[in-house]
């Protein structure tokens, strides 16, 4: 079993390097901005999304800007991000979505998030923790990694990852 003190110690030795990520830089954003913010960052930097997003949301500021904006035209707004094309295809449906089932308002559980076009766990994950202030891990393949190299876990996959930081960090981590 894995001690504790040993993650408590990991996260104080990285608390004092830790540079905001993306979501803390964004944090007067809405939960639907963030979402779409998180969404755009997969495979792309940080410092490539956050420009194109401040710019994005002057111009489609709520779920039902998205929503009825032309493909072309996000595709055009997108374009410099990894692969805008379909980024801008999952966008527009995931807002179309938001707009009709869920009143505008993005959903609070993973199952419900991680039904959107384009939102995966970690995605969902992301939106939990920063626009909703749950308890939540975001797995990647490098947080996947280094849990099996430090030992905390033994685990074949982010998924599994996932599950088994739950059982061993604590919430307030």
């Amino acid at each position: 079993m894995v001690l504790s003190s040993s993650i408590n110690k990991v996260f104080f030795l990285l608390s004092s390097l830790h540079q905001p990520t993306m979501l803390e830089q964004l944090h007067d954003y809405t939960p639907f901005q963030l979402l779409i913010a998180t969404l755009l960052s997969a495979r792309t930097r940080d410092s490539t999304v956050i420009p194109l997003v401040k710019i994005l949301f002057q111009k489609y500021p709520t779920p039902s800007d998205f929503a009825h904006a032309k493909i072309q035209d996000l595709e055009q707004e997108l374009y410099g991000i990894g692969f805008y094309r379909v980024k801008a295809k999952h966008v527009k449906e995931l807002s179309k979505i938001v707009v009709e089932k869920y009143g505008g308002y993005i959903p609070k559980t993973l199952e419900e998030l991680t039904s959107l076009p384009g939102v995966g766990r970690k995605t969902a994950n992301c939106i939990l923790n920063y626009a909703f202030h749950q308890p939540a891990i975001a797995v990647d393949i490098h947080v996947h990694r280094i849990s099996n190299r430090l030992g905390w876990v033994k685990t074949n996959t982010p998924e599994e990852t996932e599950e088994a930081l739950k059982k061993i960090v604590s919430e307030e981590l």
